[in-house]
């Protein structure tokens, strides 16, 4: 898929999925501040890259996606709730998040907070909605516990323990891609993993779908990883030489830009193998969201 097809892609299931999550706040039970500081998150922008993937991966199995927009939104908060408790002071204390200020700069601490919590647990009760869209139940039941052991501490808030712990340590490289894995990809594999449950994928193809997820999710942190060294700081929205200034080990600080960079075109090629393991009817768009892991500037 050519490059601006892709880019209308993801402008177009973005532009849907942030219409179905301010919809879904639009509800007379959540407080006032609550939900304003709720939607103030979700609304600040992003390439909405998880809940495409949950898309673009039932499409791939040439099924309609409009089961799967509970689950991409469910992802979606869940995603959101992590960035507003990671800019949290006593976390990474930012002050800026995709060139905004952060939750916590504009609602208080506390109620940043509660919106991360809310977003959380409003994700389960999103996601449930899929069965009033046909989705099996047995199918949804294996997505939410798929979802809630990625995101939970065997999964994304592991990692991002394990992040926590590791400033101002030098690791090694194994630690590193631990954290990059349980942060980072995690929830990038459940998000492909969703979209075959419910296409009704084989073993074989979820398994081939998990290694191109998890390698995709690799690459996409170790770009981020560069992108802090050698980005452009009002494209990616926050300081250049933030993780340097924590003295956070990342890829470039560990093995250099040049072995990083090659670490990374070596993920998305074996993605691209697992996919066509995969032998999916129509994977053309999946390749190409692999391809825009290394090519994307924020």
């Amino acid at each position: 898929m050519r490059d601006a097809r892709l880019a209308e892609y993801i402008n177009e299931k973005a532009a849907l999925i942030t219409d179905h999550l301010l919809k879904s706040l639009d509800t007379p039970d959540i407080p006032e501040a609550l939900r304003q500081s709720m939607s103030y998150s979700l609304q600040a922008g992003g390439k909405r890259l998880r809940p495409v993937l949950v898309l673009a991966t039932l499409e791939a199995f040439d099924k309609p996606a409009d089961a799967a927009v509970p689950i991409a939104c469910a992802i979606e908060m869940i995603h959101t709730y992590s960035l507003i408790h990671d800019d949290l002071p006593a976390m990474d204390n930012d002050d800026f998040r995709r060139g905004k200020p952060t939750n916590h700069k504009v609602y208080g601490e506390a109620m940043a907070i509660l919106a991360g919590d809310a977003l959380l647990t409003y994700a389960f009760e999103v996601i449930c909605r899929a069965e009033n869209l046909g989705v099996p139940a047995s199918r949804l039941l294996r997505i939410i516990s798929e979802l809630a052991s990625c995101a939970g501490a065997k999964g994304m808030v592991g990692g991002q323990a394990a992040d926590m712990e590791a400033e101002n340590k030098q690791l090694s490289l194994a630690e590193l891609q631990y954290i990059h894995q349980h942060k980072t990809a995690d929830l990038l594999v459940f998000c492909a993993r969703a979209g075959a449950i419910l296409a009704g994928a084989s073993e074989r193809q979820l398994a081939s779908l998990t290694r191109y997820a998890n390698n995709i999710g690799l690459a996409f942190q170790i770009k981020d990883d560069i992108l802090d060294v050698i980005g452009d700081e009002e494209k990616i929205g926050k300081p250049v030489g933030s993780d340097a200034e924590r003295s956070k080990s990342t890829y470039p600080a560990l093995l250099g830009l040049e072995e990083s960079t090659a670490i990374l075109h070596t993920l998305i090629e074996d993605a691209g193998e697992a996919l066509r393991e995969a032998q999916l009817p129509s994977d053309s768009l999946l390749h190409s969201l692999a391809a825009f892991i290394i090519q994307r500037d924020h």
